[in-house]
């Protein structure tokens, strides 16, 4: 895949580049086959549960389905191909590890919004910015909730400042920025992929249309992160890059 010297100072430059079309339709078909699997188990165990809500999950309004790649060989396939690992090095360098990935499922005409945040914001303590490749499911609208990055320049950020962020009482969702600049949103066809950094402010709106709206949100690291005690990984260190070269999975 190839990945213009524009699009790598895009990235550099203001926090994020986007990739249009950059997933087979076969893979896109895979993952979006695994999301429908794995939002069917949800709801069963909230129901189970007799529940609505279950941390930033909202039953059938909202999903977060999370650290599921390696147990699924399709979606392994994807996170350990040639194809990620092109974005990794141009924005990483030449290692990597996949830190975190996750589904992100809002619901025809209910799914919620998601305020403005930083993903280090979620780590909560000082760390390496690290790699989120948002990946789009569905052609995405402003109608169906797409999101919206913030370049840097718009708040006067370096790519290394990290906000404070404060959870916002009515969706359990950390906010960062409050201002009023509308950001960019990805107008985007299925199988896009919107990269930015961690330190990147992104947004979304709720889903207004008749339709889901899926996207697969894939985290790579260029070093391991560690909790704020420097005693334990706060995520994941599985290895995707060493040298520049391709990684295998691990075996189940």
């Amino acid at each position: 895949m190839h990945i213009s010297q524009e699009q790598r100072n895009l990235y550099r430059n203001e926090g994020y580049m986007i990739l249009e079309r950059a997933i087979p339709d076969d893979q896109v078909d895979g993952l979006r086959a695994e999301c429908q699997r794995y939002i069917d188990r949800y709801d069963a165990e909230m129901e189970a549960n007799g529940v609505t809500v279950q941390g930033i999950n909202h039953y059938k309004k909202r999903y977060f389905i999370s650290r599921r790649g390696l147990e699924s060989p399709k979606i392994t396939e994807f996170l350990f191909s040639e194809r990620m690992a092109a974005v990794c090095r141009a924005t990483l360098g030449e290692t990597a590890y996949l830190f975190h990935e996750q589904y992100v499922v809002k619901f025809a005409e209910v799914g919620t919004k998601f305020g403005w945040h930083q993903d280090s914001g979620y780590v909560g303590h000082y760390h390496r910015p690290y790699l989120s490749c948002w990946c789009a499911l569905d052609d995405m609208t402003i109608e169906n909730g797409t999101v919206s990055v913030l370049p840097y320049s718009a708040i006067g950020m370096t790519p290394d400042d990290l906000y404070d962020h404060r959870i916002e009482d009515a969706s359990n969702d950390k906010i960062g920025y409050r201002g009023d600049h509308p950001g960019v949103p990805a107008i985007v066809p299925a199988g896009s992929i919107v990269v930015f950094s961690s330190r990147t402010f992104h947004r979304s709106g709720p889903n207004t249309t008749p339709g889901f709206r899926r996207c697969y949100l894939a985290q790579y690291s260029a070093e391991p992160i560690m909790n704020k005690e420097g005693t334990a990984l706060w995520g994941q260190a599985v290895p995707i890059l060493k040298e520049g070269q391709l990684c295998s999975p691990p075996q189940k």
